[in-house]
């Protein structure tokens, strides 16, 4: 099973189809290779071993950031 973090777009490097992405708080470069549809800074996407694969809706990029969250604060609090 695979779980995707929504990542947003933060730098776009067209000569190399790749971005730049954010995930709660951590930057890393992807391809997008996959992709049929222009990204921009800004956009929300899905990941999958080092892909682009889809762009996804902000407010449901936001609300799932948000679940996790809360997930990674009710297992710092269980430690």
């Amino acid at each position: 099973m695979c779980l995707s973090i929504p990542s947003q777009v933060v730098e776009l490097h067209e000569e190399e189809q790749s971005v730049t992405v954010e995930t709660m708080g951590v930057r890393r470069k992807v391809s997008a290779h996959l992709m049929q549809e222009p990204l921009e800074i800004g956009d929300y996407v899905l990941i999958h071993i080092g892909f682009v694969m889809n762009k996804i809706d902000k407010a449901d990029a936001l609300e799932s950031i948000k679940l996790y969250d809360e997930i990674v604060e009710k297992m710092a609090a269980a430690e």
